[in-house]
């Protein structure tokens, strides 16, 4: 019996040390990410930027952002949800934190479950996904051109909530397809992607889809459903994202986040 509460308490030590050194390692990569953000908060959005561009890109950015508001540089988001470890397991719940940075790629997000904690970054140029069991094993830590190509999908599929970060770049255009749908195409140094992105008639981006390794050597049709607009600090963003592989057997919805705070430049913004 003494034996058996001494390896309880030992386990019990060891959760806390790793999450302890989790938390560690989580608030050092948001220090680097801080560090390699650019501060465009001083560059101001025009209206007269959107000339050119598709209809339904001009009628997104018309209802998401006003004329003159300033361009956003860095982002942290709170979120709960649901979660799938393997498409064909059930949902689990989630709480995630992740921070961002615009115009430079950049973010981190850590999303804890009641047995692991998984990571997800893409910091000074590499993209990595880990994920441990209770914070000790280390079950998967990816890395590589491949997931960082997947990493700088993700970066850019939720910049639906900094919207400003979608607007023409050196690193991102768009062209036409037709009146409710548009190509977002993205070049960062020696990875670019395009996504299809269809609109409804308000503006709102519906859907975004591109295609995603799903393993080491193979890609996946990769789709973000879009819902639930909300209006924080005069900015309209969807605050119920959906993640799904579309695969020839069918599609597997793993991921259904609900946005339950954003900061913007640092000022914090409850969700309602």
């Amino acid at each position: 019996m003494i034996f058996l509460v001494i390896i309880i308490g030992i386990l019990l030590l060891a959760i806390l040390l790793g999450e302890i050194a989790m938390h560690l390692k989580f608030k050092n990569q948001v220090k680097v990410l801080y560090k390699n953000a650019l501060n465009i908060s001083d560059k101001t959005y025009s209206i007269s930027q959107l000339n050119g561009l598709p209809k339904p890109v001009q009628r997104y950015f018309n209802y998401v952002i006003r004329d003159g508001m300033p361009y956003i540089s860095l982002v942290r988001l709170k979120h709960n949800g649901l979660f799938k470890t393997n498409l064909k397991k059930e949902f689990i719940s989630i709480k995630g934190k992740q921070y961002f940075s615009a115009q430079r790629p950049q973010f981190i997000w850590k999303g804890t479950t009641m047995l692991f904690t998984a990571r997800d970054s893409f910091i000074a140029g590499k993209g990595n996904l880990k994920v441990s069991l209770f914070n000790i094993f280390t079950l998967v830590d990816a890395k590589g051109s491949e997931t960082s190509e997947g990493e700088l999908q993700r970066w850019l599929a939720e910049s639906v909530w900094f919207p400003t970060n979608l607007l023409p770049s050196e690193n991102i255009t768009w062209s036409a397809i037709d009146e409710n749908s548009a190509k977002l195409s993205f070049r960062y140094k020696e990875i670019s992607f395009d996504f299809i992105v269809t609109f409804n008639a308000l503006g709102e981006i519906v859907t975004m889809e591109t295609l995603r390794f799903m393993t080491d050597k193979k890609r996946e049709p990769w789709l973000c459903r879009m819902a639930n607009y909300k209006e924080i600090n005069q900015v309209k963003i969807p605050a119920s994202p959906e993640a799904i592989w579309k695969l020839k057997e069918g599609n597997y919805s793993y991921a259904k986040f609900e946005v339950i705070e954003i900061t913007y430049n640092y000022a914090i913004s409850k969700v309602k």
